[in-house]
């Protein structure tokens, strides 16, 4: 079936936002005296902030998310890029008539200051952010939404990540899934949970639409 649709998780993805979320990461735990231990949050990027929030910080997630918002945004421009390729590939993919757009489970503020900053908003016809949705991913609420919004359905969509969250969100909302390896989950993590389709750089995307 010809895909209509493909949609994108944002940090790790598109963005190469990571180096500035660990280093934020590691901040807010210096600053409120938690122990980083073998680096656990970073297994849980890809799931909301509040979620690692509550987690790490207990009864002090509300100082934890203030922190890392204080950070993360005054450092962002300074660390965010695109990764190589990216803006090509979505003006050739958009030029093919298919439709573009991003679920992430980065609230809304940041979301859009990511893809203002960088430039990506005129290729996206939909977003949706945590603060859109009631469940989060892996649950297939904020990719349901996407897909309503845009008026296809599952079978002719296609779901691009880099963490396992993805690739299970994409699963659970009965879209193809597509890992890709330069971001969180690498290679061999994502590649067991055998994604449709597994991509090293932007080139090979196409070969799966």
């Amino acid at each position: 079936m010809r895909t209509k649709a493909v949609l994108f998780d944002l940090d790790g993805t598109l963005a190469d936002s990571l180096p500035l979320i660990i280093r934020t990461y590691r901040k807010v735990f210096d600053e409120m005296n938690l122990p980083w231990g073998n680096g656990d949050v970073i297994k849980m990027i890809g799931l909301p902030l509040k979620t690692i929030c509550r987690r790490f910080a207990g009864e002090k997630q509300d100082l934890f998310e203030d922190l890392y918002q204080l950070y993360y945004h005054r450092d962002h421009d300074l660390y965010i890029r695109l990764f190589p390729g990216t803006a090509a590939m979505l003006d050739e993919l958009k030029k093919l008539g298919i439709r573009l757009g991003i679920v992430t489970s980065k609230g809304r503020p940041g979301t859009l200051r990511t893809v203002d900053f960088t430039g990506i908003g005129r290729y996206m016809d939909v977003i949706v952010t945590a603060h859109d949705v009631s469940k989060h991913k892996p649950h297939p609420e904020p990719l349901q939404k996407a897909l309503n919004l845009l008026g296809t359905g599952p079978e002719e969509s296609v779901y691009v990540g880099d963490s396992i969250y993805d690739i299970i969100t994409g699963r659970n909302a009965g879209t193809r899934t597509i890992g890709v390896t330069w971001g969180l989950g690498g290679g061999d993590e994502l590649k067991s949970l055998r994604p449709d389709g597994l991509v090293g750089n932007w080139s090979e995307l196409k070969e799966y639409l």
